[in-house]
């Protein structure tokens, strides 16, 4: 009930009579429902877990602490009985977390009562506590596995789909619920992209081979990357990896609490801009992960936010080079009052297959 009374805070900030929360992860976080579908209703008082027939017994066992109320799959009427019944004045709800069609319904349904956009929810998510932690470490752990597992199959002649689904697979095996995302196999001069999702490209020799994957325990995500060479490496292959290795060193030598996101962007950016490639890391440093595998704060130019002990984030930096390829190395880490602690656990040196 921690996080709903953190929610509350946000609520009586901002004058609210109650909280409308629709977004998955929110819900999850705040409930521990994991059901695909439902709302969460907050207000000083209660804490309303809305489903459909399909989720009650799935809602009474996986959050306790709730009043599950079972509403019909198109839940509005059932919403505005909830705000009209408590007379209430201001309705807050996540800004990012409805279609604009899904507002305007909501918000004709609600009058009188005000319909307001609320920033900050998705904020309470971005420190950790120990469960949360521990799924975290269990999503890396597999990972870190499937990596290890994944280089016998790393060959010329086999195809970046083949290579991404056994990754899977063996995640699944390991404990998994599922993969992170889609995985990104890229190879030769397609690890130039920084998404560069399996395709049937077929691996060959002498060239870099762009993995990145992760594991979901318990709804908590995981992220990594690595890239590797097949047969020889060149003088280039290996300038470049080093240069990406180093300016991700930096980085994790200065990501500490009570320092701002964009300056940890800034430092590896600078190692890299200082040896002319500047305009070839064209991403942000990292990211938060947690029941979302894109959450705040990010690593960026653009990210204004002090980083606080118990945040999971990675520290991805990366040199992508159009028709030759290109080099990510991705750890996930959770800041503690001294420094980091690196999560994943897999080798960085460049690893020639």
């Amino acid at each position: 009930m921690s996080r709903v009374d953190r929610l509350r805070d946000l609520l009586a900030s901002q004058q609210l009579g109650a909280l409308f929360i629709s977004k998955a992860e929110n819900r999850t976080y705040l409930t521990g429902f994991t059901g695909s579908a439902g709302a969460v209703f907050v207000t000083a008082s209660e804490v309303l877990l809305l489903v459909d027939f399909r989720y009650v017994e799935q809602a009474a066992a996986e959050a306790p602490g709730c009043e599950v109320v079972r509403v019909p799959r198109q839940a509005t009427d059932a919403v505005a009985e909830l705000v009209h019944r408590r007379e209430l004045q201001r309705i807050g709800f996540e800004q990012d977390g409805l279609s604009y069609r899904e507002y305007e319904v909501l918000s004709k349904a609600l009058h009188p009562a005000a319909f307001v956009p609320v920033d900050g929810i998705d904020r309470l998510r971005w420190v950790k506590d120990d469960e949360e932690l521990a799924h975290i470490r269990a999503a890396a752990s597999i990972a870190d596995a499937g990596f290890a597992h994944i280089q016998r199959f790393l060959r010329p002649g086999v195809r970046e789909r083949e290579v991404a689904l056994e990754l899977e697979f063996f995640m699944r095996r390991q404990g998994a619920d599922k993969e992170a995302f889609e995985i990104i196999v890229a190879s030769g001069v397609r690890s130039s992209l920084p998404h560069g999702l399996a395709s049937n490209k077929t691996l060959a020799p002498g060239e870099f081979v762009t993995l990145d994957f992760g594991a979901v325990v318990r709804g908590y995500h995981s992220d990594c990357t690595r890239t590797v060479v097949l047969g020889h490496a060149s003088p280039r292959h290996r300038e470049i990896y080093d240069l990406v290795l180093t300016a991700q060193q930096t980085a994790l030598a200065g990501l500490r609490p009570n320092v701002n996101a964009r300056d940890v962007d800034a430092l590896a950016r600078q190692v890299i801009a200082d040896a002319g490639h500047g305009e070839h890391f064209g991403h942000g440093l990292g990211h938060g992960v947690g029941l979302a595998i894109h959450e705040g704060p990010t690593l960026s130019p653009r990210e204004d936010a002090t980083l606080e002990a118990g945040m999971t984030i990675t520290v991805e930096p990366g040199v992508y080079l159009p028709g030759w390829g290109g080099v990510r190395i991705e750890d996930l880490v959770v800041l503690t009052a001294q420094g980091c602690e690196i999560l994943t656990r897999t080798p960085k040196q460049l690893l020639i297959l």
